[in-house]
Parts: C-alpha cells; structure tokens; sequence
C-alpha cells in the first residue's frame, strides 16, 4: 500500500471518528464562563471594574430614559460592588417567552432586556444586551433586589444559577452587609440594587480600584447632566468613620467637562462654547474651549456615553463644521489675507471639545464600540454645529477673534513644520534610506520580529550593541535629554537632532504623514538608567511618543525595560533584584539558608563527641545597608553603563529572562491631564502636585 493510500485511509478514519458527539453546545450562561474575554474583554484589572460599568451602565439607562435621577455606587468589603438606582425597578412579572420571572430573565439570559423592540430604552448605552448576565455569570454571589410599587423583591445567585425563585420580601429578611442600601432603595418610589462578588477562579486579582471607578463615574456623569452620581468605600470596617464618600452632579453637562479638562490650563473662551439640539430623536450636545499656550488638540467623543476612542462618523461631521464655520467667518471679517484658508489641523490645535451624541440605534464597528458607524450622525451633528458655531461668532465676536488669531499663529507654525519635517524625511530617503549613525541596526527586516532599544547615554549604548543579538536587535543611543514636546510646536520640535534621528530610525513618519503600517520595529523599548535623570528621560520620550505617535501605543509598540538595581553575587553566583523589596527579599531568603545549614552542621557536631565546633557564623542579622551580608556582594548599579554587555543581556535585553512594561492608554483623559499637568507651562498645578506626593517618593537619587 502506498502512503498516499495511507494518508486517505488514516483520513477516512478520522472522518469516521469526528460526530456528532463532538459538538459541544453551550447553554445558558456556559458560553461567558468558557471564554470571559469575548464578553468583557479579559480577566485583568480591566475586565474585573468592567462588571462594574455593564452594572452601572443599567442604571444610567434609566437615568438617560429620564426615569432615574440617583445611582450609588458601594465598595463593600470581601470583594464585594452594589450598585442602587431609583429608576422603574427591573419588572418581576412572568415572562411569556422564557415562562420565568423577567427579573432573572434579565439576569440569566444573554440578549435580553430593555434595549431590543419597543416599549423599551429609546436611547441605551449598552448593544449587545449582555450586561447584567455577564456579571452573574462570572459572579460566586450575586443578589437582585427590586423595589416596584414600594414592595421589595429578592433573589440570589451563584455563578448566573438561580439559587431560589423570586420571592416578596421584608427590609428585616434582607443580607444584614445590604441592609441598609436596601433601606435607600426601600425610601426611593422604585429602583434596584444588584450586588455581585466576582468569582476567584476566573479573576486572579480582585482589587477594585477607587480612583478607576472615580474617574469612569465623573465621566458619566458629566455625560448626564442633572444625574447625582454618588461613590461610597466602605471596605475597611476597622476604620468605617474614615470611609470615602465622592458625589457628583453637572448641571451643565459636557460644558462642565470640558471645564473640568482645561482646569490647569490659560483659557481663551470661558465659559465653553455650548450647543445642544434634539433632531430626528437625536441629541447633540457638543462643548469646546481654546487654550493660549497649549499646542495639542484633545476632542473626546461619544455616542449613548459611550467613549468612542476611534471616533466615527459624529467626529467627522463636527470636524467639518468647525473648519467650514471657522474659515467663513474669518474671511468674513477679514481675519486672514485673500486666498488663505485655515486647514482643520489650524483650527483644532489648542482645541480641547466633548462630543456626546445620543440616538436610538447606534452602530459600532467591533466588539469593543470605539467607533460610531451611523451615517446619519455625521448629517446631523455637523448641521447642530455649524449653526451653533455661527451664532456663538456673531454674538461673541472678541472671542471669536481671539479664536482665529490663534488659528492663524497655529497656520504659520504648520507651514514651517511641514518644512521641516520634510527635510527630515527628505534626508531619510537621499542618504541611502537613511538611518542614523549612531543607530546599530538589526539584521532582520521582518519589523514584527524586530526590536528597537532606544537607550541613554553612549556608555551604555556601547555594553547593548556588544550585548545583543543582532539578528533583531537594534540599538539607538540618546545624547542627553530631548527637547520637551508639551512646550514646543513641531516646527521647533523638528530641530533637535535627537528627535529627527528616532523619527527616521522608527520609520513611520510623523505628524499627518504617519503610517503605523511602515514602522521599522513593532517593539519600542525605552531603556534608561533607575534613577531620576532616566526617569525624566523616560517621561520625555513617553511625551513624544504620546504626543506624535499615539498610534504606537496603542498599536502595543512600546515598551519600558526593567533593568535590575542591585546585583548579589558571590563568588560565580550572581542574583539579581529589581527593587529595594526584591533585594531585601532575597537576602531574606539566604539568610533562611544559612541558619538552616548552620542546624545542619550543630547536630553533626553534637554526635561528634571528637569534633570541633568550627562554624562561628555571626551574619545572620539584618545587615542589608552594608556592602557585604553573608559573604555576599551587594552592587547598586548607579546606571545602564555600569553593568558589562554579558549582565545587560542576561538582566535586561535577553528576552526568556528581561522583564519589560508595555505601554497603554486606557484612560486617555487622565493620560493627557498628567502629560499636560507635569510637563506643561502651568507651573501651579506641578507645584501643588509635587508638594503632595513628595512624601511618598522611594529610593530618590538626586
């Protein structure tokens, strides 16, 4: 027989094999359990306060509905979140479809709820209707209480079970750690309280965050003005007085937000421009505030609260207003000389604006909603701008001046980066494609297995081009630190050799011209020394690459090495520690080494009367501030420099033992406050920033 009849026959039987006893159907809420990660995205830190939204975001579609004007927020300890809003209550009657209470259809059943068919939401945040069943089935406990027409319904679950039907309860019956929410939902008309406590075997780290949740929650409220949003962290019992209580309530909606965003910076209109309309049962509500000094463009967007990071179709149609609006009414007033025109980038520089749409069906591209796809949202939100922008120029015209003079100082600038940059890009093309002298490339050319470590200081440029392996390694040594971003446009920017080296070196281009697509590395790996010039370094490189290359974030491209502090050796053994708590935990370890060897040796001694005691180890005490602890070497590298091309690979650049930090943006707007807080020219909010958290400052190398 030859193998080909070999092969067809081992296929046949492989045929035979596979039936229908291999298909695995999964009922219920199985599916969330199996794979948690296509429902709320992971089971990190952002998958676990994710439960949270899905929850709140119920109660905010009653808020948005107009039904609901309260949501609490409760930090419970063991792990545990509730969330109460005086909204209509979850209905408790039978469902004639599922033949169960729509209380726990709601709770147990994917897509299933008030946002599908009629009579429901008209305007909800959620899509896919897989909240609240999401939670309870990644839940050990789970408890829905239900106040509707001033009775109070109960039910428990576990892991999405029904641990009981619905039942009519008293205040007295309920769990004694819920007693008292459910006394504030009992005192509203209606509403409901859903506790859960995330299951430990599928989230790994069950810390709720409080500042997460803070800034997740002023957001939304913001997003739904004359909503009272309150936070309460009762975790620690011991200490209940101190517990943290926060509330927030915005009457002017996303004009306080955009206030809230310019807080620390030099405002040229104050208060916002403001513009809200209902059209075809689609609200608009659009604010917007130019600052003096600040050189980048912040506009956040959203769709039924949603947080559209891509943006879509209502962040075109808002664009496309202000630069048409803009532009007429400069030319006008004869604000900028014949034939000129304001491009969009002119007009958004300095430009911080919220964009809250809210409409009935809305249309995300992925799972994940960071774009609006709804064609009709362009027609209308640029309609409601446009004429919001015109009226707001014709009835504030210094501020409308004021506005267009900054537009124009931002077209001159343009005009000279693009000079510049195309010199930059230029030189990059005619000098061979162009890399830079210092840069040591890799060999291969495949940029997703390629990997650019940019790296302080020639001394320590030198050990990494001997360390590496230079089949995918590439080494860009920095003279210095580079020029701050937050302060300079990019005309100026384009100056520093510096940043003109890392941009041909990277590839992709920058400013309008950039193309993720072409990067030369899809690993970024900043690499300076532990101390505070490296970290100023770092934070000016991670400023640039926020500012210019944002699409490297979130592409996943860049990275923070984590080179070691100390190195323990002795003799050929060597260990290395991270961190003042790693060093002191190893010299912990070896310490409990030694004192057992020691038992060891004083037992032999003891059985042998002829022997002499000869181990007179007295290193057993902390001694960890000292140079040497139980024969050991203790080394705290002062810099990259310091440490040989071998202990450089091994430690920091040898990919089955380096620890490396990739970078993220999962809150955009508090990323941008910090940027803007630490490295721009308001010197008060740095001032106030630095005396607060000075304290709290380890291991500071001055």
């Amino acid at each position: 027989m030859s193998q080909n009849d070999l092969d067809t026959k081992q296929q046949k039987i492989n045929q035979n094999e596979y039936s229908a006893k291999h298909i695995t159907v999964l009922e219920g809420l199985e599916p969330v359990r199996k794979r948690p990660g296509m429902y709320i995205g992971g089971t990190g830190i952002a998958g676990l306060h994710h439960l949270i939204w899905e929850v709140a975001d119920n109660s905010i579609d009653e808020a948005m509905a107009g039904f609901a004007t309260k949501v609490i927020i409760t930090l419970l300890p063991g792990n545990r979140m509730a969330v109460v809003d005086d909204g209509r209550g979850i209905p408790v009657d039978i469902h004639k479809q599922t033949g169960k209470s729509a209380l726990e259809t709601v709770l147990s059943t994917l897509h299933a709820g008030g946002k599908f068919g009629d009579g429901g939401y008209k305007v909800s945040g959620g899509l896919h209707g897989v909240g609240v069943s999401v939670v309870n089935a990644l839940s050990t406990w789970l408890v829905a209480i239900v106040n509707r027409e001033g009775k109070l319904y109960f039910q428990q679950y576990s892991k999405g079970s029904p641990k009981e039907a619905v039942k009519e309860v008293l205040l007295d019956s309920v769990p004694d750690d819920l007693k008292k929410l459910a006394g504030v939902l009992k005192s509203y008309n209606s509403g409901t309280l859903i506790a859960f406590e995330p299951d430990q075997s599928i989230f790994a780290d069950r810390t709720f965050s409080l500042q997460t949740i803070i800034d997740h929650l002023r957001q939304q409220a913001y997003l739904n003005k004359k909503l009272f949003l309150t936070i309460y962290d009762l975790r620690d019992l011991e200490n209940i007085e101190n517990q943290s209580s926060y509330t927030f309530f915005f009457e002017g909606g996303v004009s306080s937000y955009v206030r809230h965003l310019n807080r620390n910076k030099q405002v040229l209109n104050d208060p916002p421009i403001y513009i809200e309309k209902t059209q075809n049962d689609v609200t608009v509500e659009v604010a917007l505030a130019y600052n003096a000094t600040d050189y980048n463009e912040r506009v956040f967007t959203f769709a039924n609260t949603i947080h559209t990071i891509d943006g879509g179709t209502h962040l075109t149609g808002f664009k496309s207003a202000l630069t048409r609006v803009t532009n007429e009414y400069a030319k006008k007033q004869n604000l900028i000389k014949p034939g000129q025109v304001l491009s969009g980038e002119d007009i958004r520089e300095g430009l911080t604006a919220v964009i809250s749409i809210k409409l009935r069906e809305p249309q995300f591209e992925g799972q994940t909603k960071g774009k609006l796809g709804n064609p009709e949202a362009k027609t209308i939100v640029e309609q409601i701008t446009g004429e919001g922008l015109n009226y707001y120029f014709e009835e504030h015209p210094q501020e409308a001046k004021r506005i267009i003079q900054r537009c124009c100082l931002s077209l001159q600038a343009r005009l000279a980066a693009k000079a510049a940059r195309e010199t930059v890009i230029r030189k990059g093309v005619l000098e061979g494609m162009t890399l830079p002298g210092k840069l040591a490339d890799c060999s291969d050319r495949d940029p997703s297995h390629s990997e650019l470590y940019i790296v302080e200081g020639d001394s320590a440029g030198g050990s990494a081009k001997q360390g590496r392996d230079r089949k995918f390694q590439a080494i860009l040594p920095l003279r210095g630190k580079i020029l701050n971003v937050e302060k300079a446009r990019m005309d100026r920017m384009l100056t520093s050799d510096e940043i003109k080296n890392l941009i041909i070196a990277l590839g992709c281009g920058i400013g309008d011209e950039i193309n993720v697509e072409k990067a030369r590395y899809h690993r970024i790996i900043i690499m300076t020394d532990a101390d505070v010039d490296g970290s100023h370094i770092r934070t000016l490189l991670l400023t640039l690459f926020y500012r210019h290359f944002p699409e490297l974030i979130r592409n996943g491209y860049i990275y923070i090495a984590q080179p070691p502090l100390y190195a323990i050796t002795k003799g050929k053994e060597k260990l290395y520690a991270y961190n003042d708590e790693e060093k002191e935990n190893i010299l912990a370890g070896l310490r409990a080494n030694l004192a057992k060897s020691k038992s060891k040796i004083s037992e032999i001694v003891a059985d042998n009367e002829n022997a002499s005691e000869t181990v007179t180890e007295d290193e057993l005490e902390n001694t960890s501030s000292k140079s040497k602890t139980m024969g050991y070497n203790i080394q705290r590298y002062k810099g990259l420099g310091e440490m040989n091309p071998t202990q450089l690979w091994e430690t920091t650049m040898d990919p089955q033992s380096r620890v490396l930090l990739q970078v993220t943006i999962n809150e955009a707007e508090r990323a941008d406050e910090i940027f803007s807080m630490l490295m721009g020219d308001e010197v008060g909010p740095r001032k106030k920033f630095i005396q607060t958290h000075a304290k709290s400052v380890k291991n500071l190398d001055v």
